[in-house]
């Protein structure tokens, strides 16, 4: 089943608007909540609700706090709910919709950056994970039960083994302390299985370090 409103690449947006932000993931049909309140960003999303509703979701990775460098590759997410708040903030909801290559930086008036995005690499996201394409929880939650051990986590086991493997993973990459590099490669990873295979290795990467006393 696809995405609703998209069913082929041509009905992404040729221009999209994008958030620069370390530590922040957003995937295809993951929901992301935003606090928005600097005024170039107010700016954006006043804007996008009048058009698509579309913003690029991107980490940032290293330059100058006014210009960031960004990353490579992000996910475009649709505003599927947003509320105003007293003080002029804006509360967001983003839901992926698909993930981009940064084909490049359109040079603009508007205060918020802009990209022509590539979708190409990433069609498949546009519709849901075949069950065949479904990642071993076995092995996922085993590198779970290690990383929460020894991170003296406490877990809900049961929402673990109930939760779908889509939602499992998303909320894990999301959730974990990983480097924004680490994170970046999450991002990229082509499919759902590559994503918890890349996720399960930074978990077993993590207990390995500790117990040979190299992590904190």
């Amino acid at each position: 089943m696809s995405q609703p409103g998209f069913t082929r690449l041509s009905d992404l947006p040729a221009e999209l608007a994008i958030f620069p932000l370390p530590g922040a993931l957003l995937f295809p049909r993951w929901q992301l909540p935003l606090n928005i309140f600097e005024p170039r960003y107010l700016n954006m999303v006043d804007d996008v609700i009048q058009a698509d509703r579309m913003i690029g979701m991107i980490q940032t990775t290293g330059g100058a706090r006014a210009k960031p460098e960004i990353a490579g590759t992000g996910c475009a997410g649709r505003i599927t709910a947003w509320s105003e708040t007293g003080d002029g903030r804006y509360l967001i909801t983003l839901t992926g919709v698909a993930r981009f290559q940064v084909g490049e930086e359109l040079s603009v008036m508007t205060p918020y950056r802009q990209v022509r995005p590539d979708w190409t690499a990433f069609r498949e996201d546009l519709f849901d994970v075949p069950p065949a394409a479904l990642p071993d929880r076995a092995r996922l939650v085993r590198a779970l039960r290690d990383y929460s051990e020894t991170h003296s986590m406490t877990t809900d086991w049961t929402a673990v083994e109930e939760a779908p493997m889509e939602t499992l993973v998303n909320a894990l990459c999301s959730g974990c302390p990983f480097s924004v590099m680490e994170k970046q490669a999450l991002v990229e990873a082509p499919t759902l299985k590559d994503r918890a295979e890349t996720l399960i290795t930074l978990l077993e990467m993590d207990v390995s370090g500790s117990d040979d006393g190299t992590l904190q």
